[in-house]
């Protein structure tokens, strides 16, 4: 599962950083987390994004639950543009490797 949380950031970016190195921080901490990344446009320095990758939907969910996480993260991640943040990941490719395809969990859950 990736998670994509984009901030726009005014002018107390520092403050920012803070707050956000210690998400990440909490974040990494928790069972089921597989990497992030926090990341600023090339283009528009006022606009971040915090990228975290984990094993499921449900590792990530039980995160979120955690003590520290909500004490940490969640403050910041409540200011992230209000636009959907968690993907599956449908395919993936590593360098000079084949593209490798994985089947979508929400394929296989019943319409209705």
């Amino acid at each position: 599962m990736l998670v994509i949380n984009r901030f726009v950031v005014g002018s107390d970016q520092e403050s920012f950083l803070a707050r956000a190195h210690a998400a990440l921080a909490v974040l990494a901490a928790r069972p089921g987390y597989l990497r992030g990344r926090l990341a600023r446009s090339m283009d528009d320095p006022a606009h971040w994004c915090l990228v975290t990758e984990w094993e499921s939907v449900g590792a990530y969910r039980r995160a979120l639950g955690a003590y520290e996480v909500k004490v940490e993260a969640t403050p910041l991640l409540a200011e992230s543009q209000p636009e959907p943040s968690g993907y599956e990941v449908l395919a993936s490719a590593e360098p000079s490797g084949p593209v490798e395809v994985t089947p979508s969990d929400l394929a296989a859950r019943p319409s209705g």
